[in-house]
């Protein structure tokens, strides 16, 4: 009898995925499989019950009790297992044995020993639990519209308790469709990499794609191409000098052409500052305070930057507000011993209970002395922005944040926008965004498989910097400036307004004759001599290399040709003289049909196993500061959609350590790197001046981080 109740596979059946649609009666599940099996081309499994019922209703008016359950149970089996040797990829279930189950409970509280544990013990690949969003409607079989809701909360209870995956559906009938339709393509990609049901219902809420999923354990287990470097872009090949004239002049065309652009400032800043103070939270947790001076301590572990810490110590700009506190806190603090006074100091500054600067984001780290306050990037930034990046009494910034950090962004925008507003005579707007969940990155083990942590969860982590090209995409703004958080400096602003202007210049130079081209294109004005125009200029201002056989082509297939190359996102990157600062680099690189292209590449994307390719990084003359303007719309004044223009094929594998366990994860092409690696690129040599940034506290020591 037992066996009666059994669910089985055969003919292939076992490579179905099975759904059911589960929930309470009058919630639409007939409609929804009976939907979703025509989108499919499938069957669907209809409900025995009510035929069962139908059936002892029309015979004598009768109605359901406990003796019909077991017989509507073998029936339901019997459909479903009979359904399944027609079904088409997906088996749809309008019900199952568990929703028998649950009347039996609820009407009867009994439920017969053999249809509980088949009901428990049946698997689906999913459920829709229906909601209670649409109109009870009445028929012979169905018992009451009251208490609606208290019956759904017992459905689905019984999905939680038995551990059923499950994803609520409500709204009319197409949003349902529409919906669950996106959700089984998503699960059919599951499957097919073997990725188990409560596993795709983890990731579904993370809102990942499964597709990327897919994609990130192939680059697990195939591992990451290296970027093949051809050679060092340099003055003359790749990087443009300007005179100061020059810098004047591109920086009055662009004055001259803002009236009618949307400006904005972008800044990746969703960072904390650990790195800036690692060298101090090393010496806190290793120095012996009782049996060794900081000298000794130094000596022992040749922690120089500690030294220069010190012997600066009252240079910083949050020195003031820590001796206070220190002298308000510590009984005759002045005329203490000095170490102790300088480990006090340094405790204050970072433990959790005190200012906790390591834990706390970049930008509202105190930077910089003003003769009446004392500035935070943040508040440089907004300096900054109201100097280049407004117009028509308008200066917009975009803050991309930490979800954690953004209300201390918020309280210091709010503490001092309207001087700023005041002093430039412009409205500040300011904005925010946080790095899209959707973007985050699989974590596997050293097998490739997805790792799962002590709640048997699996584990995600940020997808890293190149994630924000999705926040970069999401702004409405004809140009955009690019600076880092923490590239910001105390003196020169009308230099660094200048270079910032001159290479806004030199984009809208670049874009006007990219447009005048691809509107010459489409009006179908062009000739053989118009395409060596372009091609010219293609190769000599955007430094784009044609394929092999373009000589071939015909007339119309040069310009398709052209055309695609033109009609690209445009960036241009300002780059300094490079004097051993860690980061990436300007370089021209191979692509995979053997053409070249200028690149910002980092030390990892390079294999430096071979000697020329060592050779090459080594010849470097420029490094990559982050000041970059773009534009970011089409010649039509259409915003161009930027995940198209993303270098899929690069980004990084990093290891770290989770319980002891060696895991890896996946880190995105970088923002301005393989995110911006289909774009059109102009590199421009800039004075190092613009590129200040503080990688670590000592940083704030140097010139442009102090009053003059």
């Amino acid at each position: 009898m037992e066996e009666n109740l059994q669910q089985y596979s055969k003919s292939g059946a076992e490579k179905i995925i099975r759904i059911v649609i589960f929930g309470p009666e009058s919630t639409g599940k007939t409609t929804l499989a009976t939907q979703l099996a025509d989108y499919y081309k499938t069957v669907c499994v209809p409900e025995y019950a009510r035929e069962y019922l139908q059936k002892k209703w029309d015979k004598y008016q009768g109605v359901c009790d406990i003796d019909d359950m077991l017989p509507i149970a073998y029936g339901q089996t019997k459909l479903e297992n009979d359904s399944a040797l027609k079904a088409n990829k997906f088996l749809f279930c309008d019900t199952n044995l568990l929703v028998t189950k649950v009347f039996s409970e609820m009407y009867y509280n009994f439920c017969d020993s053999l249809l509980d544990k088949a009901a428990r013990t049946h698997q689906y690949d999913f459920y829709f639990l229906t909601d209670i969003d649409v109109p009870w409607e009445k028929d012979d079989i169905r018992d009451s519209p009251d208490g609606r809701e208290a019956i759904f909360t017992v459905f689905k209870e019984s999905l939680i308790q038995n551990k059923k995956p499950f994803i609520t559906l409500s709204g009319d009938k197409e949003t349902r469709l529409k919906k669950a339709v996106s959700i089984l393509d998503e699960l059919a990609i599951a499957k097919e990499i073997g990725i188990a049901s409560h596993d795709f219902l983890q990731i579904y809420a993370h809102s990942i794609p499964l597709q990327n999923i897919k994609s990130q354990l192939n680059i697990f287990k195939n591992g990451i191409s290296k970027t093949i470097l051809d050679r060092p872009a340099k003055i003359g090949d790749g990087i443009l000098k300007l005179s100061e004239s020059d810098f004047a002049k591109k920086a009055a065309f662009f004055d001259a052409n803002k009236t009618n652009l949307t400006l904005e400032k972008f800044v990746p800043a969703s960072g904390a500052a650990t790195r800036m103070f690692k060298f101090l939270n090393e010496f806190l947790a290793d120095y012996d305070a009782e049996n060794e001076s900081i000298n000794a301590y130094v000596n022992r572990k040749k922690n120089i930057e500690l030294s220069f810490f010190i012997l600066g110590m009252d240079k910083f700009p949050f020195f003031k507000a820590m001796h206070q506190k220190l002298l308000s806190d510590v009984e005759g603090f002045d005329f203490l011993d000095k170490d102790y006074k300088n480990h006090a100091f340094i405790k204050l500054l970072l433990q959790s209970e005190y200012f906790d600067f390591a834990n706390k984001p970049k930008g509202v780290i105190p930077f910089h002395t003003y003769p009446c306050h004392i500035a935070t990037p943040i508040e440089e930034h907004i300096k900054e922005c109201t100097y280049y990046a407004t117009v028509n009494g308008n200066s917009n910034l975009h803050f991309t944040v930490s979800e954690a950090h953004l209300s201390q962004f918020e309280t210091i925008v709010a503490d001092s926008k309207n001087n700023f507003e005041i002093d430039s005579s412009s409205q500040i707007n300011v904005s925010y965004s946080f790095q899209n969940k959707s973007t985050d990155t699989i974590t596997v083990d050293d097998n490739n498989y997805p790792f799962r942590n002590d709640k048997k969860q699996l584990v995600f982590r940020p997808g890293g910097h190149g994630a924000l090209i999705e926040n970069l995409n999401k702004l409405d703004s004809d140009v955009v400036f690019i600076k880092n958080i923490d590239n910001v400096i105390q003196n020169n602003i009308d230099k660094t307004t200048l270079y910032k202007k001159a290479l806004a210049g030199v984009l809208l130079e670049l874009q006007q004759q990219v447009f005048k081209y691809l509107q010459a294109i489409d009006k179908k004005e062009i000739t053989e001599t118009d395409i060596q125009e372009m091609l010219s200029f293609l190769k000599d201002k955007a430094h784009v290399e044609m394929p092999k056989g373009f000589y071939k082509f015909t007339l119309e297939n040069k310009i398709i040709k052209i055309k695609s190359k033109l009609d690209r996102p445009i960036r241009v990157c300002g780059m300094v003289k490079n004097e051993g600062e860690p980061g990436g680099g300007p370089f021209w690189v191979r692509g995979d049909k053997g053409r070249s292209s200028l690149q910002i590449v980092e030390t990892a994307q390079v294999d430096l196993s071979f000697e020329n390719q060592r050779t090459i990084l080594s010849q470097s003359t420029h490094f990559n500061p982050v000041d970059i303007v773009c534009g970011l719309k089409n010649y039509k004044n259409e915003g161009f959609d930027l995940s198209r223009f993303v270098d899929s094929h690069s980004g990084f594998i990093v290891e770290r350590k989770i319980s002891d366990k060696v895991v890896k994860s996946y880190e995105l092409p970088g923002l301005w790197n393989g995110a911006m690696a289909k774009w059109l690129t102009v590199f421009v040599e800039l004075p190092l001046l613009t590129f200040n940034p503080v990688k670590t506290v000592n940083d704030l020591l140097k010139p442009a981080h102090q009053s003059h």
